[in-house]
């Protein structure tokens, strides 16, 4: 409370999701890019979803 007012409670702003992506979700891509590299350069198998097209 702020001079009597109720204020808005915290939420997190496009900074802070862009933030979270460029932090949690990239990486994890990341690795499972070159996750299914590795199998298909060794295997020869394709696992990701390009291999649909």
């Amino acid at each position: 409370m702020v001079m009597g007012w109720r204020l808005p409670g915290e939420r997190l702003t496009a900074a802070g999701w862009a933030v979270a992506l460029a932090v949690f979700v990239l990486p994890v891509l990341a690795v499972g890019l070159l996750l299914d590299a590795l199998v298909q350069l060794v295997f020869g198998w394709c696992l990701g979803v390009w291999c649909w097209f």
